[in-house]
């Protein structure tokens, strides 16, 4: 049991490390071209806006999986062979997202580069999806305390993500900038989503 905690301890610290790095390395796309005959100018910046949309977009959505995950592994206590594959299928979704959006920030309007930033938003919805429904059906791989109602939330919450990533994909074969605002409205449900979990549990200890 002692190894099988060390190896979880390693997973989670190799993971923290390396979605440190994917979400530091999205700010190499934030470079504005100018003309070096002339002095900077906030039109120059301003002609920028796909770049800053697509980092800001991007970070946020590294940080929420990144949050998401942490939680999951608050919960498993345990893990195997196929969870570890899991979470390294993961982590090269999370890996790829920087290359994704370095598409999307100079190609903005384009389907094609859409397409393939929803895509790679899609697979790491995928395994992060997998790794809670193959732990969350393990008694053995959670915390023995943990609270049904928990579970049950986190997999709603991770099939509303796939849902919310999904429909975004779809669209970018014909509205990308409207498959970004489907993406970007993930933010808000999600905090909706946590305060009325909150509100529902604090009701039940009344």
């Amino acid at each position: 049991m002692k190894e099988k905690n060390l190896e979880l301890e390693r997973l989670v610290f190799f993971s923290d490390a390396i979605v440190a790095i994917a979400i530091t390395i999205l700010v190499f796309n934030l470079k504005i071209a100018g003309d070096d005959t002339k002095y900077f100018t906030f039109a120059d910046l301003l002609q920028a806006w796909p770049k800053f949309l697509a980092f800001f977009l991007s970070f946020f959505i590294i940080a929420l999986f990144w949050k998401i995950h942490h939680q999951f592994f608050f919960y498993i206590r345990d893990i195997n062979e196929r969870l570890l594959w899991y979470n390294i299928s993961w982590l090269l979704f999370v890996v790829l997202l920087p290359f994704s959006t370095t598409l999307i920030s100079n190609h903005f309007t384009d389907p094609a580069a859409m397409v393939v930033y929803c895509t790679n938003v899609v697979l790491i919805n995928v395994f992060q999806n997998n790794i809670w429904d193959y732990a969350s059906i393990r008694p053995e791989f959670l915390k023995p305390d943990i609270d049904e109602r928990i579970i049950k939330f986190y997999r709603r919450a991770c099939n509303v993500a796939m849902i919310n990533s999904l429909v975004s994909l779809v669209l970018a074969f014909f509205f990308p900038i409207i498959a970004f605002v489907i993406l970007v409205a993930r933010f808000p449900s999600i905090l909706s989503a946590r305060r009325l979990f909150k509100l529902m549990n604090l009701k039940d200890h009344e």
